[in-house]
């Protein structure tokens, strides 16, 4: 492809990086099922193996963000891969439940930082057409990402499931790769520190934020409750598929997440960035409604499509928005609270989806989910201006 992007080292670098942060959720989740068993859990208690691995990004994140703004990005950036690699590698060792979940609080530990400093540094390094681009290609990544960490997982799991959490270590190797080629901004903000958190303060505080802040944590409670969740448990109590099967109908909806992605820019030149927002939350609520319902495999594969163009067009479309709303100096905290919100999102999302699992029915978490979706529409209708204007 004869675009000069693409002789960028760096981008390979954060492709890498985006790579591998969705890793410590995508590669487990067709385990699952095994997991349950392996330890007698409850169909609610799995749900716990995503939830402590998002908690500490809640905290840490903005925390992160500071540092990387003032000390930055590769200070930061490196020690969390190291974290990350070797806390989900140590998983796979782990022979009570209670030390699997201690050990996956470790790795979000490493992973706080991850999904906000790619995208900070995209930012840092790319701008206007150029940047919305490179979101989309982004974005792209992290869903070929989800789709491929499933398959690899349902395989690896159908073996044993422990091999699962050997992935995390090839994220080892990486760590190295980002300390000695990764070039980021020289720039640090030497600002007072009241002076620093008064501007991001500033940034923050507007309705038009806010609005974008909530409408992520609603769609993250929706793909980490109903979808990463509960529909493994759907495919296996109403398909009787296997952990393969699981991961290769998980990787369709990221596939078609990666196609949408990519084609942002174009998107971007038919539909205003509010608009694509509004068709994002209807394609999620109307792929919720078919899950709840689909009794056959063509239904499901269709309710698996929407959720990807919905997620496809809403993850690069809400990052674009956002890491243009802040300057290089702050931008790194923006960006990290930004995350805080989505490990918000995540980490509520299998305790909100457990609450919708009424009598161990599983149509009402995927319907009640749905109606999150619709919220959704409302909360950007009321809160979110006109996030193109110059």
């Amino acid at each position: 492809m004869k675009n000069p992007i693409f002789k960028n080292v760096n981008l390979y670098l954060i492709f890498s990086i985006t790579l591998f942060a969705v890793m410590g959720v995508a590669s487990i989740t067709p385990a699952f099922p095994q997991i349950i068993k392996y330890y007698a859990l409850s169909a609610k208690q799995i749900g716990y193996l995503i939830t402590v691995f998002t908690l500490p990004g809640i905290f840490l994140t903005p925390l992160m963000g500071i540092l990387a703004d003032r000390y930055g990005r590769k200070t930061i950036l490196v020690p969390s891969l190291l974290i990350f690699g070797l806390g989900g590698f140590l998983c796979a060792f782990q022979e009570t439940y209670q030390s699997l979940l201690i050990m996956r609080f470790v790795q979000g530990v490493g992973a706080a930082s991850l999904g906000s400093l790619n995208v900070t540094i995209i930012g840092d390094l790319f701008k206007n057409g150029e940047r919305i681009r490179v979101m989309g290609y982004n974005a792209s990544v992290l869903s070929i990402g989800t789709a491929s960490f499933p398959t690899i997982g349902g395989m690896l799991a159908s073996i044993n499931w422990h091999y699962v959490f050997f992935l995390p270590g090839l994220v080892l190797p990486l760590a190295f790769l980002v300390l000695w080629k990764l070039q980021t901004p020289a720039s640090k903000n030497s600002s007072s520190l009241k002076i620093y958190i008064g501007n991001v303060w500033k940034i923050i505080n507007q309705r038009t934020v806010l609005g974008l802040f909530l409408v992520n944590i609603m769609v993250f409670i929706i793909l980490y409750g109903a979808y990463l969740s509960f529909f493994p448990l759907l495919m296996e109590s109403r398909f009787h598929a296997n952990a393969l099967i699981i991961g290769f109908f998980m990787s369709i909806m990221s596939l078609t997440t990666a196609l949408f992605s990519s084609r942002l820019a174009w998107a971007r030149k038919k539909f205003a960035t509010k608009t694509l927002l509004y068709f994002s939350a209807l394609f999620y609520a109307l792929s919720l409604i078919l899950m709840s319902f689909a009794s056959g495999w063509i239904l499901l594969i269709v309710a698996i499509i929407f959720f990807g163009v919905g997620h496809g067009f809403f993850i690069p479309n809400i990052q674009t928005a956002l890491v243009g709303l802040a300057p290089v100096s702050e931008r790194a905290v923006f960006m990290s609270i930004n995350s805080m919100v989505l490990r918000i999102g995540q980490t509520l999302g299998p305790v909100v989806a457990a609450l919708f699992y009424i009598q161990q029915n599983l149509q009402p978490v995927f319907l009640l989910s749905a109606g999150i979706a619709f919220l959704m529409i409302l909360c950007v209708w009321i809160l979110v201006g006109d996030l193109d204007k110059p």
